[in-house]
């Protein structure tokens, strides 16, 4: 189930963008969460404001993905979307999938190989599909993706590049643009480079990244993310769940 009113998260997110509200979705991580750690897990998240489950990272041990995409569905009814690295990560257990492609890089792997590789898992796939132009930003720190993908991301200073590589990706046909400081960033996505691409982009904007704070949060909320992912902060801090059990803060129309 997406919601009461059975809408997809690709709608969800574009009257998000145009009510200028955001919504929160929580990253876990194959490698870092056990199918037996899954129960309390969904548990905690069943109690808050959070819309959808991700599920993916850079670097995640084959057979694994599944299991746990299976385990957590046993606990909750909030709707589980692949996040994935690679075509090993892919499962029909979802609800949806973001086919992402590597808008900063310029590894031929993460633009379009892997994308072809998962053409057979989209044929037999019944879940939604949301093409989305993944953008790597500094973050402060070398992160799982840079290492993976062998790219670098681009510095938060060049507003222009940034806002071009989201632009030519909507051109492309992507649905959605990730901005991404990256797993284990020291900084988030500055709030002035979400609001540049937000303003500059028809597309509903993704934020991902180095949010630990429910101020951080905020800050992009109000510059206009149509979504917050968050991982580590969960992650690390089973109480950070606290600042969510209420209703969300709606941002206001930028």
């Amino acid at each position: 189930m997406l919601n009461p009113n059975n809408m997809t998260l690709y709608t969800q997110l574009q009257q998000a963008k145009k009510n200028g509200t955001t919504l929160l979705a929580v990253l876990v991580d194959p490698d870092k969460m056990q199918p037996s750690e899954a129960a309390a897990f969904a548990q905690r998240i069943n109690q808050t404001t959070i819309t959808v489950i991700l599920v993916g990272g850079s670097t995640v041990d084959p057979g694994i993905t599944e299991p746990l995409v299976q385990e957590i569905k046993q606990h909750t009814n909030k709707p589980i979307y692949l996040f994935p690295g690679d075509t090993g990560q892919l499962t029909h257990e979802a609800n949806g999938l973001l086919l992402l492609s590597l808008l900063s890089g310029r590894n031929a792997k993460y633009l379009i190989e892997e994308q072809i590789a998962s053409a057979s898992f989209i044929r037999k796939a019944t879940m939604e599909i949301i093409s989305t132009g993944y953008i790597l930003i500094e973050g402060g720190t070398e992160t799982a993706t840079m290492k993976v993908t062998h790219t670098l991301p681009i510095p938060h200073t060049r507003l222009q590049l940034i806002k071009d590589t989201a632009k030519a990706g909507e051109a492309m046909g992507n649905k959605l643009i990730y901005l991404e400081a990256g797993s284990g960033a020291l900084a988030p996505v500055p709030a002035t480079v979400i609001k540049e691409v937000n303003n500059d982009v028809a597309l509903p904007i993704i934020v991902g990244g180095g949010i630990r704070s429910f101020k951080t949060y905020k800050e992009a909320c109000h510059a206009g993310a149509a979504m917050v992912v968050i991982g580590t902060a969960f992650e690390n801090n089973a109480d950070f769940f606290n600042e969510f059990t209420t209703t969300q803060p709606n941002t206001q129309p930028l």
